[in-house]
């Protein structure tokens, strides 16, 4: 690889022009007044929260009226109408029941089916947070941080005499922080709190999740819920505070992220509801917001394509997405939830998934190749070529019984694909 792409020297920050700030700080302004709206404690007693009886029945709906038990916006108690015992009273996959290979345990601390049902509640708070979701997290947070072009390795291989030890250390250690706020605290906090919203369709699909299983009470829920979000602001200020920002550009995403994780997961809009907005919001926080976040500490926000390929690479995030829909289809249709594969059925869930994916690709490695950097638009050509050929020997054959074996195989050619688009966008001279 060149040089360059390994090692780039941090660009000249120029002074900021006042009405560009005063912009940014009208764009961003109601989006942080609403989110602190939304995340704001109400004024309800938290009586009766921990005293909660750790039994699976507490976590399902009833019919009582006891607003005094709820923290907004986390109510404890269930007052959809529209749920009724019948549904609950459906018969779990046994895709849920723990595995006898060994790994049960392993599964149980990744957050996965198949794990066994511990009492240890440090390990029930980890399995909450499904640690196997925070590696898409991180990956995000690296591309972002290779697309700013600032990113200095300690050591490099192809010109060891150029590599600064000192800026390299300090690099590290600023996207590993990044890293910590993107996946176990934000991406933390939305997995919870979807697991604290989901605990009824959950009851029906996965009954032995923590939450509906009463292996963890509804106030260690909440406390954890808070403590995950206020923490990971927190770091993001900090972030910005280290980064130089004049406005902070990463507690603005921070806030933006959990904003979205909570309109995703909890009613009136709970956006997982409808399968494009749900699986989109998904995509984007699974891809948009982590390389945003990346770049923004090491770099400016400052062109369109940086927002651009971000948001395209999401529309893949979202076939990505309905991958997951799969194993829950008949949960789904039982809560009413208008998944993909429930509105359109599974053939052509399957068929939309693999367009997305495609598509998208191909039309990134156009916009490379419109750029001049045609070596990177055929590396991704490359690897989008197994995607389609896995698209077509698994996913579209049957989504259901080969989903895991598609995302398994398919996926590491598309993440490769996602860090060679951000070299390249680093690596680019947009001057010229």
């Amino acid at each position: 690889l060149d040089r360059t792409i390994l090692l780039r020297y941090p660009r000249t920050r120029s002074s900021q022009d006042s009405d560009t700030a005063t912009m940014k700080s009208f764009l961003l302004a109601p989006l942080l007044v609403t989110s602190t709206v939304a995340f704001s404690p109400a004024a309800r007693s938290l009586a009766g929260v921990s005293s909660q009886q750790r039994s699976s029945l507490s976590m399902l709906p009833t019919n009582s009226n006891d607003e005094d038990r709820s923290f907004y916006p986390f109510p404890t108690t269930n007052t959809e109408s529209s749920l009724s015992t019948s549904r609950l009273s459906a018969k779990p996959p046994k895709s849920n029941e723990e595995v006898s290979d060994g790994s049960a345990d392993l599964r149980q601390l990744l957050g996965v089916k198949g794990a066994s049902e511990t009492t240890d509640i440090w390990k029930i708070r980890l399995q909450l947070t499904k640690p196997v979701t925070w590696i898409p997290l991180a990956w995000g947070v690296m591309c972002g941080a290779a697309a700013s072009g600032n990113y200095h390795w300690i050591w490099n291989p192809l010109d060891p005499s150029g590599s600064d030890v000192m800026l390299g250390l300090e690099d590290t250690l600023k996207g590993f922080v990044g890293i910590i706020l993107a996946a176990p605290f934000l991406t933390g906090y939305t997995q919870t709190i979807n697991d604290w919203y989901d605990r009824d369709i959950d009851a029906i699909n996965e009954p032995n999740r923590p939450i509906p299983s009463g292996r963890i009470s509804e106030g260690e829920v909440i406390f954890q819920i808070w403590f995950l979000l206020l923490g990971g602001w927190g770091i993001a200020y900090g972030l910005d505070a280290w980064a130089g920002h004049d406005f902070p550009t990463v507690l603005a995403l921070s806030v933006f992220g959990s904003f979205i994780s909570y309109i995703y997961s909890a009613p009136p809009l709970k956006l997982k509801q409808n399968g494009w907005a749900g699986n989109y919001a998904l995509g984007c926080s699974y891809i948009s917001l982590p390389w945003w976040c990346g770049q923004a500490i090491f770099g400016e926000l400052d062109r369109p394509v940086y927002f651009i390929l971000p948001i395209l690479y999401s529309i893949a995030g979202l076939g990505i997405a309905i991958v997951n829909d799969f194993k829950s289809v008949e949960g789904d249709r039982q809560m009413g939830l208008d998944s993909l594969p429930v509105a359109f059925g599974i053939d052509n869930a399957a068929k939309i998934c693999a367009g997305s994916v495609t598509f998208t690709q191909l039309g990134v490695a156009i916009y490379l190749y419109s750029i001049g950097e045609t070596t990177y638009a055929a590396i991704l050509m490359g690897l989008l070529l197994p995607q389609i050929y896995f698209q077509a020997t698994l996913l579209l054959p049957d989504p259901v019984a080969n989903d895991v074996k598609y995302q398994a195989q398919s996926q590491p050619f598309f993440v490769f694909g996602l860090l060679a688009s951000a070299i390249c966008i680093g690596h680019h001279d947009f001057s010229v």
